[in-house]
Order: C-alpha cells, then structure tokens, then sequence
C-alpha cells in the first residue's frame, strides 16, 4: 500500500495528532459543492491554500488534527459530518478503550466535542462526548446535518434538543433521543453550566 505524505504530520506524543475520518477528501467536496463554494472561497474561509485543499479533496495528502479542524470551521461543518463509512468491512475481535478525559479533542464555538476509542477505523459507530456551548439556536448558522442515524444521551445538565421537523424538547440528565441525523438537528444547554452529553452516530 501506497501512504500519502502527511500535512503537519505528528508524533505519537505529539498533541496535534489526528485520527483521519474515512473518505475526508469526498466528504469536504461535497460539503463545499453543496454550499457553491468555490476552492478559493475555501481557502480564504479556512486559510489552507488552494493547492493544499485540492490535494485534500483528492486524497494525496493526510492533513492534521490543526488542518481539520480549520475545515471544519471555515466550512461551518460540525464533526460528525467528517464521519462517512466507506464501505461495509467485518472485522472481528477488535477493542478500544478510551480513559476518562483522554479522548481526541475537537473544540467549535458551539460544541467541545471528545471523540472516544478513535484508534479503530472504519467503525460502524462514533461514539463521541460533547460540552455543549452553545445557549441559543441563532448561534448556529444552519442545521447540523451528516449521513447515518443518531443517538444522544445526556449526562449532566439540562438541554434543548433542535430538530427540523419536530418542535424543540427539552432534555435533562439521563434522558435521551434517536434520530436520523440526515435531518437538520442542534442542541443548545439551559443549564448554568456547560450541559454534557454523549452522542454515538451510526451508520
């Protein structure tokens, strides 16, 4: 197997490392195409150049954690969206622990998220642990929506779940909601402190 060169390419112990999402080339092209941007405009709302973003979106190069995490800001995405299966695979026997407060960070303005077991790939879920932010829907500049089916549970706190065909449902600790995640959906916290919650998105 060929390996593409890497972009800020980091060490094991280095805090910059990053768990690529399957398919990222694909998925930031069709998240660009969809919004008509052209890779200029990309390049000027996440200061990545166009060579560098071209090379992304057709798979030469393996960016870093800091590089995708420019993306996902300058293409107002939010981290699920990264998230595609690529092709159905049965591998048996695998295991991934997580330690408390040891999961891949993915900071935004409205969500601190912290993907969990993120060593294996091609997974059929995406658990992930989220400090919702976020206090008012109008801090979202549209729907958060991505491939596959969703479940949330909330953990600490007091939310308000957003969804694009149902009327907002407040959510407090211990409950929780599924959903399919192709509908637009937010959550904002109501409670003093950052609400937590945990959210596994399936394929």
């Amino acid at each position: 197997m060929v390996s593409r060169p890497s972009l800020e390419t980091a060490t094991a112990s280095d805090p910059d490392r990053f768990v690529e999402p399957l398919e990222l080339g694909k998925r930031v092209k069709e998240i660009r195409l969809a919004k008509g941007w052209t890779l200029e405009e990309v390049g000027k709302r996440t200061g990545i150049a166009r060579s560098t973003l071209s090379k992304i979106e057709n798979d030469q190069v393996s960016p870093s954690f800091t590089i995708v995490q420019k993306l996902i800001n300058g293409l107002e995405m939010d981290l699920p969206q990264l998230f595609v299966e690529a092709s159905e695979h049965s591998i048996a026997g695998r295991r991934d622990i997580t330690r408390k407060g040891k999961g891949e960070p993915h900071p935004t303005a409205t969500y601190e998220h912290e993907l969990l077991n993120y060593s294996i790939s091609r997974k059929k879920m995406v658990p992930f642990k989220t400090t919702v932010r976020a206090r008012s829907f109008a801090e979202f500049k549209e729907w958060v929506r991505h491939d596959g089916e969703e479940f949330l549970l909330v953990l600490q706190g007091k939310i308000n779940f957003f969804s694009e065909l149902y009327e907002p449902i407040e959510l407090k600790e211990g409950d929780s909601v599924y959903y399919d995640a192709t509908m637009g959906h937010a959550v904002v916290s109501l409670s003093l402190k950052d609400a937590e919650i945990l959210w596994v998105v399936a394929r």
